[in-house]
């Protein structure tokens, strides 16, 4: 059974002057949604019906998959409208459709993303959602990503929260609170072929060291490039140092 973490501000939250109730998770996911897709296909943004169907029942990068119709999809875009959350687009042979969680919530483009994977996935560690985030916005490192999240946390209304650590977790795990209450669950896990919890890493923790991994590479191989370059220009024989 899982446990739920209760927001301490009150049952809605503020846009401007306007007091709003909590998303459904669908209305969540939706939102979410259109804000990764501006920047992995801006080309086809604003979406279409189809595309915003098709990017909630997304298998890859979503906690839950879901199943989501199109009625249940367009009962969840008239709720954003009204909430000023969702725009429709007019102009072509089909309506498309643009979110407004930035301006709406009054958060950067940096809580921006962060708000929209947590949506998309769930709770994640701050080293998760960076590696999440990459395509959405690139954050210099971890404490950086730590510092809007505690913005969010620090906002009135609370739009993030960290999570008391649940046992057998290594980091604790932030979550928005856009939906109301978290639905406290254990992380999946993925054995490392250990024994014990010692052996075990979240599947969310090991993409993102992966992630960093990567990118440490990159950043030596181009160190080493600018290091023989500079040998070169030198007429230095980087492997004799004369």
């Amino acid at each position: 059974m899982g446990r739920c973490w209760r927001p301490t501000t009150a049952s809605a939250f503020d846009l401007g002057e306007a007091v709003l109730r909590f998303l459904t998770p669908l209305e969540a996911r939706v939102l979410a949604v259109l804000v990764e897709k501006q920047s992995t296909v801006p080309d086809t943004y604003p979406l279409t019906l189809n595309a915003l169907v098709a990017g909630c029942n997304q298998k890859t990068g979503r906690d839950p998959v879901i199943s989501a119709t199109d009625a249940e999809v367009l009962t969840a875009v008239d709720g954003l409208k009204g909430l000023s959350l969702l725009f429709e687009t007019s102009g072509g042979r089909v309506s498309r459709y643009e979110h407004n969680l930035a301006r709406g919530l009054a958060v950067p483009s940096a809580a921006q993303a962060l708000l929209a994977v947590l949506m998309l996935r769930g709770p994640q560690t701050s080293a998760e959602l960076r590696a999440n985030c990459e395509r959405l916005h690139r954050f210099a490192d971890i404490s950086s990503v730590e510092g809007f999240l505690q913005e969010l946390a620090d906002k009135t209304p609370t739009r993030a929260v960290h999570l008391p650590r649940a046992p057998g977790e290594r980091e604790a795990r932030w979550a928005h609170l856009l939906c109301g209450e978290v639905q406290m669950t254990a992380p999946r896990l993925y054995s490392g072929g250990g024994d014990g919890e010692a052996g075990s890493v979240s599947a969310g923790e090991l993409a993102a060291l992966k992630a960093e991994q990567a990118r440490m590479a990159s950043e030596l191989s181009d160190l080493r490039a600018l290091v023989l370059r500079m040998a070169a220009e030198l007429g230095i024989d980087p492997a004799t140092g004369a």
